[in-house]
């Protein structure tokens, strides 16, 4: 299981919300590659790198400040938030994204979505597929949605998706431990879907239990920035895993 930390950015800096509420910013760090270059640091190969800002604007506003991380540093980025159009897509794969992270486009533009899927591959476009009381959330979590989600991911993996991240949106940012159920239910029917799991992790015994679905990999943010979880908890996880 891929142990993969989180950075938010709103305006350049590095942020966490609680349960996507704007209005809960809190910032731990004016610098994103300084960030970056400690988890590098302390072994982690991936990075979870979400636009905020970009997510609210629905379009990429921080493609910057994924170019200089993904220069800086060898971490492996998926990037996420405000990809809505192919040009958007265009931009953060240039500025350095291994992975996007798509979520709202795949509920409101699922041609587009598809086409993408077509161009660019299942190892290169991630579902993302959040969360209230199960269903799909979108736009920066500001609008809940009618679908399903286990229904949703399986649809997906019909047309080719190979990766999902999922985060409960009442777990986010509550270190109260990780939606554990949710993910049990979405394996019981995709039991092939790569599933990256995200939201309150608080500990090393969440990634332990997490672990022992079989995820493919398990977003940390706030946990690591309030010292819950330290890096070199994560790095003694991943040499003797």
């Amino acid at each position: 299981m891929r142990i993969i930390p989180a950075i938010d950015i709103i305006e350049g800096k590095c942020v966490r919300l609680t349960q996507g509420d704007y209005a809960k910013k809190k910032i731990y760090n004016e610098d994103p590659l300084e960030v970056a270059k400690s988890f590098e640091d302390a072994g982690l190969k991936y990075l979870h790198l979400v636009d905020l800002d970009g997510a609210k604007a629905k379009q990429v506003l921080n493609f910057k400040t994924l170019e200089i991380i993904a220069t800086k540093t060898t971490l492996k980025i998926d990037f996420g938030g405000g990809i809505k159009a192919h040009d958007d897509l265009r931009i953060v794969f240039e500025s350095g994204a291994q992975q996007v992270t798509v979520g709202s486009s795949a509920v409101t533009n699922k041609k587009d979505f598809l086409d993408w899927l077509k161009e660019y591959g299942s190892e290169k476009i991630i579902l993302g597929a959040d969360a209230k009381g199960e269903k799909i959330s979108i736009s920066g979590w500001q609008e809940t949605t009618e679908l399903e989600i286990t229904q949703f991911i399986s649809d997906y993996q019909k047309e080719g998706i190979k990766y999902t991240i999922c985060t409960d949106i009442s777990k986010d940012g509550m270190l109260e431990g990780p939606a554990l159920k949710l993910y049990e239910k979405i394996l019981e029917k995709c039991p092939d879907i790569r599933l990256i799991a995200s939201g309150g992790v608080s500990s090393i015994s969440d990634i332990e239990q997490l672990k022992k679905l079989n995820l493919d990999g398990v977003i940390i943010g706030k946990a690591i920035y309030e010292g819950k979880i330290k890096l070199s908890e994560l790095q003694f996880l991943i040499l003797n895993s």
